[in-house]
């Protein structure tokens, strides 16, 4: 069979501005195989090849809704998969996934995603391009089970990359929390979330996997060289999960430590200033009592000159410092100022 390729765009018909999402449908055709990749389809996009290829409604449905959880449903001539990816590049706010989802066939093999999981992406280039020939040969000229094992291995392979740069992250962080002049609370919260977020993607990922690996051989063939191929991806989806847990106990050790250290730097500057009001207060009493309009011992009423005429002055002093000296060394004693 002769291999080409057909590409057809769908733009909307309003003015395009900076943010518009541009409709793709890139159809591949394979020796064996078409593979029709959807990119921010509407409806009728994927209702139109529901009807060539006899999809089930609700599967169409769950492929058009962005939130749908992760499924797999077999039928007699295809099954239907929904997986849950985090996409490559994350905005500030919520974090929200990306979503495959995947319709396989004997002959066919159709993908519908929103456009941000780019190795995909990228992959759909090459098979329609020229540039990597003998890449293109290798994934067009097997079975479609070679294919979707390229496309989730890609896609598996970003989530362990990703896995890595949080390992990464977790290091940088490790200075931050034993370094007094740094906060890094926030730090702490956004990369637990992170790392939470990647687990809920990566423990239903593997259940998945496991599962097309066996509904992909009824339709597509392929024998026991494509379960060794599914088992490497395995083996990485057990990676990631690993790094993961891993990264998980790190990070609450780190979250515990900064929590310790911040209490710790906390109490300290509270003592600090409970020692220095504690001084304070037998001055704060004398000088209260003196700075009334009322006669008092040792007043310049008394006609006591003994220091000269700042006797009284002395006096106020002298009554404010011993009391705070006295108090001063009974706290050093008891190894309250040992910092």
């Amino acid at each position: 069979m002769r291999r080409g390729f057909i590409t057809k765009r769908l733009r909307s018909g309003r003015k395009p501005s900076v943010d518009s999402i541009e409709r793709k449908i890139e159809s591949i055709r394979g020796e064996k195989f078409t593979w029709i990749d959807l990119q921010n389809p509407d409806r009728s996009d994927v209702e139109g090849l529901a009807t060539k290829y006899n999809f089930n409604s609700l599967n169409i449905e769950d492929c058009m809704t962005k939130f749908e959880l992760p499924k797999l449903d077999s039928y007699d001539d295809h099954f239907f998969v929904i997986l849950h990816l985090p996409p490559l590049s994350q905005k500030t706010g919520v974090i929200k996934n990306s979503q495959l989802s995947i319709f396989m066939g004997t002959d066919f093999l159709v993908t519908v995603h929103q456009g941000d999981l780019k190795p995909l992406v990228d992959l759909v280039d090459i098979c329609k391009g020229e540039v990597d020939l003998q890449r293109k040969e290798r994934l067009l000229g097997r079975p479609s089970s070679f294919l979707l094992h390229e496309i989730i291995d890609i896609l598996v392979d970003d989530l362990l990359h990703t896995s890595r740069r949080i390992i990464a992250n977790l290091d940088d962080l490790e200075d931050g929390v034993f370094d007094e002049t740094k906060s890094v609370a926030r730090s702490i919260a956004l990369l637990r979330r992170e790392i939470n977020k990647h687990r809920r993607i990566a423990a239903p990922l593997k259940k998945f996997v496991l599962e097309i690996a066996k509904n992909v051989k009824r339709f597509a063939g392929g024998g026991d060289d494509l379960m060794l191929y599914f088992d490497d991806v395995i083996d990485h989806i057990d990676k990631v999960i690993e790094t993961l847990e891993e990264s998980r106990e790190t990070m609450e050790i780190y979250k515990d430590t900064d929590f310790v250290l911040s209490t710790e730097k906390t109490n300290n500057v509270l003592a600090v200033l409970t020692i220095i009001f504690t001084l304070a207060i037998p001055a704060t009493v004398i000088g209260t009592f003196y700075g009334m309009n009322v006669t008092l011992p040792g007043g310049m009423q008394d006609g006591l000159y003994v220091f000269g005429p700042y006797t009284a002055f002395i006096i106020v002093i002298l009554a404010s410092a011993i009391p705070a000296a006295l108090m001063f060394a009974y706290f050093k004693k008891l190894g309250w100022m040992s910092g």
